[in-house]
């Protein structure tokens, strides 16, 4: 959804919520399946904008950790869109 799409700023962000939880959680691009609280993991993906991204958790708290995840992604992790642009 972002214009630069999941680039290191919210990368870090989606780390740093995915770190909060106690379950596995994996980020996967359709071809790369990562851990979602391995930063260099992420970055790995090459997200671009338009890239549709899975999350998938175990976990005793894996719906709460999705559910947050999700929340992050569809508010465009706080990014205004440029209005310049």
């Amino acid at each position: 959804m972002n214009k630069y799409g999941l680039h290191a700023r919210p990368a870090m962000q989606l780390v740093e919520l995915a770190n909060r939880f106690g379950s596995k959680i994996e980020l996967s691009n359709g071809v790369l399946t990562v851990d979602a609280k391995s930063i260099m993991s992420v970055m790995r993906l090459a997200a671009t904008q338009g890239t549709v991204l899975k999350i998938v958790a175990a976990g005793h708290d894996a719906d709460q950790a999705v559910g947050a995840l999700r929340k992050l992604v569809e508010d465009g992790f706080g990014e205004m869109e440029d209005p310049i642009s």
